[in-house]
């Protein structure tokens, strides 16, 4: 996921340069230093989503050992390096060219090469070709190990307030409409907290979709974490997307959680489902009396549908 971070460190290439000295002088970090060799094979290493001091001591002493550091845009990547004073070689990998190159790197990694892999923001082969490189290096038994740190989706699941303990990550949700409908669909009965990136163009579009086929739901929009600008706003899926059609496309990079479904009345039985059918019949069609009692009960819409159903032949047979 494309994040260009704003926020410099405010340590400088000098002050860097004395605290690594200062460490370096105690034994403690010497058995840290050892645990850090970079060794040949592929290395993972994560990097800021926004504020360029979220970088991890190991990631710039990987940098500084590695053969080659493999990123996604080497005019964004050397941004980081810079703050920090660093000069490595860079060599471009992403969807474009993975597939052509990806010979080549396996062919640098099987002969002892130190390779790292970055993305332009958080940690890489979360929706980008990186994971595709992994793969092949475990096909081919080449050493993958990895130096964690930031990713978006992981800091907005954790300041959300949405429940954690299960959650289902979806990348980005489709362009056109109609397949990020089908998507949404498909996604209804997960008991879970949903999490998707999103670009600001398309984000009061695909809240609408989700508010009409997810109703009722709470939602949280994550948006330029960890940076000058951050926002979190939270909220019904109607909330927000009232919110955000209104306000007209905002900017940077959007984490788009929502809720599980709630969970049913345990007080709610089969005869009050149908008394709720039965009165909201009267006012509309079967289609909107459906959604209206799933959504104030929060029982399965194919429950109540099917419910509905039952309702509707019984009344037909009486007549």
């Amino acid at each position: 996921m494309r994040k260009t971070g704003k926020n410099s460190p405010k340590t400088s290439s000098c002050a860097n340069t004395a605290a690594t000295q200062a460490l370096s002088k105690s034994p403690e970090h010497g058995q840290i230093k050892a645990k850090s060799r970079l060794v040949p094979g592929l290395t993972l290493v994560a990097t800021p989503i926004g504020n360029l001091g979220d970088i991890a001591t190991r990631a710039l002493a990987a940098f500084a050992e590695a053969d080659l550091v493999l990123c996604e845009d080497t005019r964004v990547s050397k941004k980081l390096l810079g703050a920090y004073g660093m000069s490595v070689r860079l060599a471009s990998y992403h969807d474009h060219n993975a597939e052509r190159i990806r010979p080549r790197i396996l062919s640098r990694l099987r002969r002892g090469d130190r390779i790292v892999l970055i993305s332009d923001a958080g940690t890489p082969a979360i929706a980008d070709p990186g994971y595709k490189l992994v793969s092949a290096c475990h096909d081919e038994q080449i050493a993958v190990s990895t130096i964690p740190g930031p990713t978006a989706l992981i800091a907005a699941l954790t300041i959300s307030g949405l429940p954690t303990d299960r959650f289902y990550f979806g990348g980005f949700l489709p362009a056109k409409a109609g397949a990020r409908r089908a998507a949404l669909e498909a996604l209804k009965s997960l008991v879970s907290t949903l999490v998707h990136y999103e670009t600001p163009r398309r984000l009061a579009a695909t809240l609408a979709d989700a508010a009409e086929i997810l109703p009722g739901r709470s939602a949280v929009v994550g948006r330029e974490l960890t940076k000058l600008h951050e926002e979190v706003r939270r909220g019904t899926l109607a909330e927000l997307q009232a919110h955000y059609a209104a306000a007209g496309p905002c900017r940077g990079e959007v984490v788009l959680l929502i809720g599980p479904p709630a969970k049913p009345d345990p007080a709610m039985t089969e005869t009050a489902i149908d008394d709720a059918l039965t009165a909201a019949l009267d006012c509309g069609t079967l289609r909107d009396a459906v959604q209206s009692v799933a959504r104030a009960t929060g029982v399965a819409r194919n429950q109540v549908y099917r419910r509905a159903l039952r309702l509707v032949d019984k009344v037909s047979g009486d007549v």
